[in-house]
């Protein structure tokens, strides 16, 4: 598999679902994966990425930034408080806002910063005790919370049981978002993302059908 392959594939579901291809974002997820496949496909014009922890963004991409303009770099896994300035500094969106405390912090954060990257509230759509996420009855609450803190609330993500029908997952999220008046939905990964875009997806987070088996990076 390769970024052509995938992006063919990306092509083509959302002309099955009747949408552009142009409505569905690629974020290469590029976590633990070592700098020159990540430079690799950078070479080949690709530019929005995604990462899941702070500290390994911070490693990796002001370097690539320096040396690629355009990029566009997603935070796609938790965040903690004290590493959100740093998220806001480097990340252009965020996509795993999923409690209060964030959300205050991020609000004045940005009232600091004068900037606030775009946002996603994550939605535990399986209601795992052990994930992250807003439970499905209290996101329509915590939706209206960042709005009230004047957050730039783009859409919803959710990352389904992997034991359970994605679609599923997938339908509830959209259903959440149009209710709210959400565009964004943040939903498919490898496995799975052409049936995300048939139920509106507008990112898809690829990894290792781009870049191949995740290998831990080599220590700097």
């Amino acid at each position: 598999m390769s970024l052509q392959d995938i992006s063919a594939r990306i092509a083509k579901a959302a002309q099955a679902a009747g949408r552009d291809a142009d409505s569905v974002k690629l974020i290469a997820v590029s976590k633990v994966q070592p700098n020159d496949r990540v430079e690799a496909v950078l070479e080949q014009g690709h530019r929005c990425f995604g990462e899941n922890r702070v500290q390994e963004a911070a490693g990796k991409w002001p370097d690539f930034m320096e040396r690629f303009s355009g990029v566009d770099l997603h935070l796609i896994g938790p965040l903690q408080t004290n590493k959100a300035r740093q998220a806001m500094e480097l990340c252009h969106a965020i996509h795993s806002v999923d409690r209060a405390k964030l959300a205050k912090t991020l609000a004045r954060l940005a009232q600091e910063m004068g900037h606030c990257p775009d946002l996603f509230i994550q939605v535990n759509t399986g209601e795992e005790p052990q994930k992250a996420g807003i439970l499905p009855l209290e996101a329509d609450d915590f939706i209206a919370e960042c709005r009230s803190l004047d957050l730039p609330v783009k859409g919803l993500m959710c990352i389904p049981p992997v034991e359970e029908e994605p679609a599923l997952h997938f339908a509830l999220l959209a259903k959440i978002a149009a209710r709210n008046g959400l565009n964004g939905l943040s939903m498919g990964m490898s496995s799975d993302f052409e049936r995300a875009i048939a139920l509106g997806a507008t990112h898809v987070r690829v990894g290792s059908a781009i870049f191949g088996d995740r290998v831990k990076a080599q220590a700097q």
